[in-house]
């Protein structure tokens, strides 16, 4: 990549460009309010979690695991286990309500 100056119709091409952007009042403002968010959006991550959409696979794969980890947790009664089991069943659930929601939509 050069370092050297751009041709010049390049520049009066640029600096048209500037100029428009710089009339521009209602970007100029949304430029001057804009603060990057250090801090995650909840509604955004609501709307993403209402509309997700699982894959029968999906489903399928995690109720096999929450079923191995429920017999586990009985079986050897150690609390990782059980708490696997309890931090996989909630998603589960919902991911089995969300297909058999899309499931009889149609």
């Amino acid at each position: 990549m050069s370092i050297s100056r751009l041709p010049e119709h390049e520049q009066r091409i640029l600096d048209e460009m500037e100029r428009a952007l710089r009339r521009d009042r209602r970007l100029d403002r949304q430029l001057r309010t804009l603060r990057p968010s250090r801090r995650p959006d909840p509604t955004r991550l609501l709307i993403r979690i209402a509309a997700y959409a699982p894959r029968a696979r999906t489903v399928a794969a995690l109720l096999a695991v929450s079923v191995a980890l429920l017999v586990a947790g009985i079986v050897t009664a150690q609390p990782a286990v059980i708490w696997a089991f309890a931090a996989v069943w909630p998603p589960t659930l919902y991911a089995a309500f969300r297909l058999l929601c899309r499931w009889t939509e149609r």
